[in-house]
């Protein structure tokens, strides 16, 4: 029978899912900078022959510019390569025929353009970084309590992520203010969503068993894959703490020092 363990079962792997900010990169002034080993340890994915995708929350940049911004750090990503929730908010909008109010980051709204904004009949937010005002926050809890039926849609449920200069608070802390303000419960488009982490299986063709993802983000990136039946691996980059795992009811496969260790080691297992 195959080791199903880590690191058995990567000698039975078909495909590695990537998060980007905190194990490619940190994000930060100027684009950012890479984290030492990424781009190799990319580069020695797409030349085996293991299918790789890379799953983001990213919302501060449509995913053209996103991936413009890491091509430009010396990563070889393409855009149909990276799956992000604005483009799979999008497509739940339209096949439910919402109409959003947007609390995202000026960056992101491009990617709404084919989306009908008039009258609003639900709230997006998004990580809006300085455009979460008491303003802007409290013109999205009156769309929602001015609706019978409302609906708040969060595109993704981060505490908090890491850039150049530290961490820096993500949208789920808004999220859980609308939540609570609103007495609702938000529909989270992007990681840890089951159907989020579905939609990047399907794309690769690959079965749950058959691939893993590798994140900083243990509830998220480690969590939202293990429930859809992946490994998880976390690395201790990024938002990485030491105190993850005390503080969590999620328990990785494995913690890793970086993305190059991991992939390494899923390497050295197919030889």
């Amino acid at each position: 029978m195959a080791d199903r363990g880590w690191p058995g079962c990567a000698a039975s792997l078909k495909g590695v899912i990537l998060d980007m900010c905190g194990v490619l990169y940190d994000s930060g002034e100027g684009g950012g900078v890479a984290i030492p080993g990424s781009i190799e340890a990319v580069n020695k994915l797409k030349a085996s022959d293991l299918q790789l995708r890379f799953c983001t929350n990213e919302t501060q940049a449509s995913r053209e510019k996103f991936v413009a911004k890491l091509q430009k750090l010396g990563f070889d990503i393409l855009v149909s390569e990276v799956f992000s929730p604005a483009p799979a908010a999008v497509a739940v909008l339209r096949e439910r025929g919402l109409r959003p109010h947007l609390l995202v980051y000026d960056g992101l709204l491009p990617e709404f353009d084919s989306v009908d904004k008039t009258n609003p009949n639900c709230v997006v937010i998004g990580d809006a970084a300085e455009q979460f005002t008491y303003q802007n926050l409290n013109n999205a809890f009156r769309v929602l309590t001015g609706l019978e039926k409302p609906v708040l849609f969060s595109l993704g449920q981060g505490k908090y992520y890491k850039e150049t200069d530290g961490l820096k608070l993500d949208v789920g802390p808004y999220m859980k203010a609308l939540e609570y303000a609103c007495d609702l419960k938000a529909e989270v488009v992007g990681k840890p969503s089951p159907t989020f982490f579905q939609s990047v299986l399907n794309d690769m063709g690959l079965q749950p068993h058959e691939a893993l993802m590798i994140g900083d983000d243990l509830v998220n990136d480690v969590g939202g894959a293990q429930h859809c039946g992946m490994k998880g691996i976390q690395v201790r980059t990024g938002k990485y703490r030491p105190s993850d795992e005390r503080h969590s009811t999620v328990t990785a496969d494995s913690t890793v020092d970086n993305l190059a260790q991991a992939v390494d080691t899923i390497l050295n297992q197919r030889l």
